[in-house]
């Protein structure tokens, strides 16, 4: 079996500034890494397939995306990522922007299987919502995995922003946080912190193993590192064999993972069953402090299932409404 798996990465910039995550200064004498394959323009969307809040199916793994102006351009649709504190452009909307990048604005992107070298453009402003970014580098990485969508908008590191994503509607807003709650009842709480790099962390428990979970909305397929498989292993033999998958992200490298059936994933008030969890060394645990810790990332796969989901960076919570069918309920 092949996986594929969207990034979840952190873009730590070569010139100008402080990188999120520190970069290993051997990098910058490599060349340049083209982007990994990926269709020269966008495919062209189904006639039922939503524009934005696409949610997890049997037979597809859901994702969410936002309309974003860029340079006055647009709206463009890109892939809202709570993994990323970079956004990062496709390359056929070079063409369209107007823009053309250069060597020396290259970038270091690290992401879920390792790290690369890759251009980026100058953009002198991107606007989606309440979030407002100007005079900033962005990646350009291409990427099968993205499909149709002009790119990933990065959201780690909102500090008093809420996301609302009503999959049964398919709208998707990015507003300020209030101070008092305001989007009703209904909902299940994941309480959650913040990692160094703005990302949003809960505790999760598998199999009764306790873990540290990312919530990653740029992620197709939950991950997890392997003192948690190991620890899952100690307590409970599984009858199973895992199965073979090969993770792919945005740079070069692919990963050899084993997927392993998970009946139940506890997060907060939230029990979601039924999950493969594909286990691997991936770099991006390291690269959070969490390679030595039983680790998790919980992808679109989790995620998407829900009726209506709010990322709350304010309050730093995740809560999760679901009407009816399977695959999540009530602790």
């Amino acid at each position: 079996m092949k996986v594929l798996v969207l990034i979840a990465w952190s873009c730590s910039a070569l010139l100008g500034a402080t990188p999120a995550i520190a970069v290993d200064s051997r990098l910058l004498s490599q060349p340049t890494a083209p982007p990994p394959p990926g269709p020269a323009a966008p495919a062209p969307l189904a006639e039922d397939e939503p524009l934005f809040a696409v949610p997890t199916q049997r037979d597809r793994i859901g994702r969410i995306l936002a309309p974003v102006m860029i340079n006055g351009k647009g709206p463009f649709r890109l892939i809202i990522d709570t993994g990323a504190n970079h956004s990062t452009v496709s390359p056929h909307m070079l063409e369209k922007l107007g823009l053309v990048a250069t060597p020396e604005n290259d970038r270091i992107v690290h992401g879920v299987t390792g790290s690369a070298r890759v251009p980026a453009v100058l953009v002198d402003r991107l606007e989606s919502g309440l979030l407002v970014v100007e005079q900033s580098y962005v990646p350009v990485i291409g990427s099968a995995m993205t499909g149709d969508a002009d790119g990933i908008l990065g959201v780690a590191g909102l500090r008093n922003a809420r996301i609302i994503v009503d999959f049964r509607r398919d709208k998707v807003s990015i507003t300020r946080a209030r101070p008092r709650d305001d989007i009703g009842g209904g909902y299940l709480v994941i309480e959650a912190g913040r990692m160094p790099d703005g990302v949003l962390a809960t505790d999760a428990s598998v199999r009764g193993v306790r873990a540290r979970a990312i919530i990653d909305t740029g992620a197709e397929r939950t991950l997890g590192n392997l003192a948690l498989r190991d620890a899952v292993r100690a307590k409970r033999r599984d009858r199973n064999a895992p199965r073979s998958a090969d993770v792919y992200g945005a740079t070069p490298e692919v990963f050899q993972g084993e997927s392993v059936y998970a009946p139940a994933i506890r997060l907060g008030e939230v029990t979601v069953t039924d999950v493969d969890i594909i286990y691997g060394d991936f770099p991006i645990f390291k690269a959070w402090g969490l390679d030595q810790r039983p680790a998790m990332l919980i992808g679109m796969d989790i995620l998407g299932v829900a009726d209506v989901l709010v990322i709350d960076f304010s309050r730093m919570q995740v809560r999760v409404r679901k009407n009816n069918g399977p695959y999540i309920r009530v602790n």
